[in-house]
């Protein structure tokens, strides 16, 4: 059986080159046929080398990795290579493509080669699915949300947002004005907004936190929070208390 034929897109030279020799030592067989340092050329590269593995940084001059993925989906294996957190991994969780996190570390690239060498021989996946959603998060955080009033449909900024409720098959969207709906779970909506921002206090609420006023124990010692603009008081559940320490 031929050899696997894989291309490096990374444009931070020395990440390339250490992944090159990260790769050499886990998966000697591997021919690595072309290295590129922006999209365009990455592209190019993909045209001219129909390679069996990519190696695509998701941020990269020219065009981003996520162009150029479009551009290889179905076509041949990607492995993202990001330096994005936890919150935005969770795009990975379909299994559509592989990622490593920047540094790359050996115990976790040796992982991607054996996933690899699996799928060698197999239709590579396509990235549709995957590319909407890392596209969202690429994009930043959720800046504002179209909300049910009545017949009326509002756009709400999230900075005028107090808190956010699940409610049955909706999720409450409260302003110091009012209340609207969104068909949006609240675990939705925890994965797409800024979490130095909003924090979940409970299984069913993210409460903005510049709509904090204080912090307060019930009778029972509950801890519970008070907001700026709005008078009821929010439960915070035992898992989520320790956000409060500091206050």
């Amino acid at each position: 059986m031929a050899a696997a034929r894989a291309i490096l897109a990374e444009d931070e030279p020395l990440l390339r080159e250490e992944l090159a020799e990260l790769l050499a030592s886990l998966w000697p067989e591997l021919d690595i046929v072309a290295q590129a340092a922006d999209g365009i050329a990455a592209l190019q590269a993909v045209e001219r080398h129909a390679p069996d593995i990519l190696f695509l940084d998701i941020n990269m001059p020219g065009l981003n990795g996520l162009e150029v993925a479009r551009q290889a989906s179905g076509r041949c294996h990607v492995v993202f290579v990001t330096a994005y957190d936890q919150h935005t991994l969770a795009a990975f969780e379909q299994g559509a493509a592989d990622y490593l996190l920047k540094p790359v570390q050996p115990a976790r690239l040796a992982t991607t080669v054996a996933r690899l060498k699996e799928r060698i021989g197999r239709p590579p996946a396509a990235l549709e699915g995957l590319l909407r959603e890392l596209g969202a998060r690429a994009s930043g955080y959720l800046r504002w949300i179209n909300a049910s009033q009545g017949q009326t449909v509002r756009v709400i900024t999230v900075e005028d947002v107090c808190y956010f409720q699940a409610d049955s098959k909706y999720t409450r969207v409260v302003t110091p004005e009012g209340e609207s709906l969104i068909r949006k779970p609240i675990k939705e909506l925890s994965q797409e907004l800024d979490p130095a921002a909003f924090w979940q206090i409970h299984r069913s609420t993210i409460v903005n936190v510049h709509a904090i006023a204080g912090v307060l124990r019930d009778l029972r010692g509950r801890t519970q929070v008070r907001l700026k603009r709005r008078e009821e008081v929010l439960q915070v559940s035992d898992a989520y208390t320790a956000l409060f320490r500091q206050m």
